[in-house]
């Protein structure tokens, strides 16, 4: 079952990003991990700033997250998490469903250029990649993450993006 993310969800949500981001130790740049990924801090700032995460849950546990934020003229997908041990199940691809059908704005992914894996799956789910001048202006117009990131990630759009729109 989906179901929007609760206040009381929070060390779930917190466990779950966790759980799985270890999937990326080793694989991102030394410089940018650190134990664990997201802090509480930082998860806290990051709802703070808008993200509103659905959760998917099974057995009355959270093993799927995934937020979007609002910006202006686009939504971003951002903090896409299963647990690792549930992975290949089809939850991530629920919750990236769930949260397009309820958006009317163009969506935007952006994700570290190393987790090859993360990238199908997004393109698997009709979402492109960008050439490296827009994912560099994408990243800075609407994240808030430090130039080394921006250098070692990528951006992928969805097809209300590639359409000619009035910019």
């Amino acid at each position: 079952m989906i179901r929007k993310g609760t206040a009381e969800d929070f060390e779930e949500i917190f466990t779950t990003i966790n759980d799985a981001a270890i999937a990326y130790k080793g694989l991102i740049p030394p410089d940018r991990w650190h134990e664990p990924y997201m802090t509480k801090a930082e998860l806290q700032a990051q709802i703070d700033d808008g993200v509103r995460f659905s959760c998917y849950v099974d057995n009355n546990e959270i093993i799927g997250v995934m937020g979007i934020q609002n910006k202006t003229d686009v939504e971003l997908i951002r903090h896409a998490y299963v647990r690792t041990k549930q992975r290949k199940k089809g939850v991530g691809t629920l919750l990236l469903k769930e949260l397009i059908k309820s958006s009317t704005k163009p969506i935007l992914i952006g994700t570290w250029k190393a987790a090859v894996w993360a990238i199908g799956f997004y393109e698997k789910n009709c979402f492109r990649l960008v050439n490296e001048e827009e994912k560099n202006h994408l990243l800075k117009k609407y994240w808030s993450i430090p130039d080394r990131q921006v250098e070692t990630s990528v951006v992928l759009v969805d097809e209300k993006y590639r359409k000619p729109r009035n910019v």
